[in-house]
């Protein structure tokens, strides 16, 4: 079983927390509010009340034990002074959320291994999905590559992904092809469910109404979404 530690139990690290949870994780939570750790009590494997800045009480509860670290502290004092113990303390994996391009810049030169904008990422994201009505979900990677959620285009249907040829001439991979099936229920009614092809074959056929996964460079995938949104300038 993996196991992580959620430190600040604010909206993001309440949310990574039970999802992890939920998921068959071990989840550790830790944060000096009674009343934030009550709420997750039985949500979680354990509720802690700590000062984070503490290193023996760090040490006490096996934070380098941990497979990862989300760092989820507003406070950038607060933020920085725990990142310097986690790492003295060995923690490899430290996912942090920052609040400013100062306090992400910071714990960037201190070698965190993702630093995470939520608020930047979902504005990012509204808008790059207003600008272009095919693109439905977007993330941007720190590598320079990011992954985009694409209505199939017209164009697409009735084609296999080798005649589509995406790897070799536009350089985007599609990792992934969601598609929805209609089911009935014991009660006999219809049931939609939306299924995903994790494992996309050169022979796999794109229909109508699928959801292409794609991952390249930020400028490769702009490129293909301009080319099959036509009137359309998107620069990811």
């Amino acid at each position: 079983m993996r196991k992580f530690a959620v430190i600040g139990l604010g909206k993001f690290g309440n949310a990574v927390a039970t999802i992890l949870f939920d998921n068959g994780a071990e989840v550790l939570v830790i944060d000096n509010n009674d009343k934030k750790l009550q709420d997750l009590r039985g949500r979680v494997s354990a509720a802690i009340k700590m000062d984070c800045t503490d290193e023996r009480a760090l040490r006490s509860v096996g934070i380098d034990e941990v497979d990862a670290v989300i760092l989820a502290v507003g406070d950038v004092e607060t933020s920085v002074l725990t990142c310097v113990l986690l790492k003295k303390l060995g923690v490899m994996n430290i996912q942090a959320k920052v609040d400013s391009e100062l306090h992400a810049r910071i714990l960037e030169i201190m070698g965190v291994t993702n630093v995470l904008f939520p608020e930047k990422q979902v504005g990012e994201q509204l808008a790059h999905t207003l600008l272009s009505p095919n693109v439905l979900n977007y993330i941007n990677l720190t590598s320079g590559h990011c992954i985009a959620e694409l209505k199939v285009p017209e164009a697409y249907v009735g084609k296999t992904l080798q005649e589509l040829n995406l790897p070799n001439e536009m350089k985007i991979h599609i990792v992934a092809i969601k598609y929805t099936e209609m089911s009935v229920s014991e009660s006999g009614d219809n049931v939609i469910e939306t299924r995903i092809n994790d494992m996309p074959g050169a022979n796999d056929i794109i229909k109508e109404g699928d959801i292409l996964v794609l991952m390249g460079s930020t400028s490769n995938v702009s490129n293909l979404i301009n080319k099959v949104t036509p009137g359309m300038r998107v620069t990811l």
